[in-house]
C-alpha cells in the first residue's frame, strides 16, 4: 500500500520536531518509518526556517540543521513553478500550503491552524487535523 502523502503545516512541524514527548511525535516516527511521505516546496521550506529560528526556540545554527536533518530526507520535493489556484486564506503565510497541497496532489494537509481548517468544505484537498491524520495511518 502506498503510504499517505501529505502536506504538514509549520506548527504541527515544529511539534513534531521540538517536542519528542509532546501529542505529534507520533508524526515524526511516521515519516521517518515510511508510514507516511511529507511534501515540500521551497515556500514551506522556507517558512519553516523562518520559524526555526525564532528567538524563543534557542536554537543554534547546528541545533536547527540536526532538526532539518530529521525531516527533510523524507520529504517529497514538489516545485510550485505556477501555484495553482488556491482558496484565498486570511493568513499569507498559510498559502505556501495550499499550494503545496494542489500542486503535489497531496492526500491531505495536517493542520491545526483554524485559518486553514476553515477551508476544509472548499479545497479539493481533505484539510485534517492531527488527530485525524494519526487516525487514518493507524488504520492503514
Amino acid at each position: 500500500m502506498t503510504p499517505p502523502r501529505l502536506v504538514l503545516d509549520t506548527n504541527v512541524l515544529l511539534s513534531a520536531l521540538l517536542f519528542p514527548a509532546a501529542s505529534l511525535s507520533w508524526l515524526r516516527h511516521a515519516w521517518q518509518s515510511e508510514a507516511v511521505v511529507p511534501l515540500a516546496s521551497q515556500a514551506t521550506t522556507l517558512e519553516l526556517l523562518r520559524v526555526l529560528s525564532y528567538p524563543k526556540f534557542r536554537l543554534t545554527e547546528q541545533e536547527r540543521e540536526d532538526l532539518l536533518a530529521d525531516y527533510l530526507p523524507w520529504c517529497e520535493t514538489v516545485v510550485v513553478a505556477n501555484p495553482p489556484t488556491v482558496p484565498y486564506c486570511r493568513d499569507p503565510f498559510d498559502q505556501p500550503f495550499l499550494e503545496l497541497a494542489a500542486a503535489g496532489s497531496a492526500d491531505a494537509l495536517v493542520t491545526g491552524d483554524d485559518d486553514l481548517l476553515a477551508l476544509a468544505p472548499v479545497f479539493a484537498v481533505p484539510i485534517i487535523t492531527p488527530a485525524a491524520a494519526r487516525q487514518h495511518v493507524e488504520s492503514i
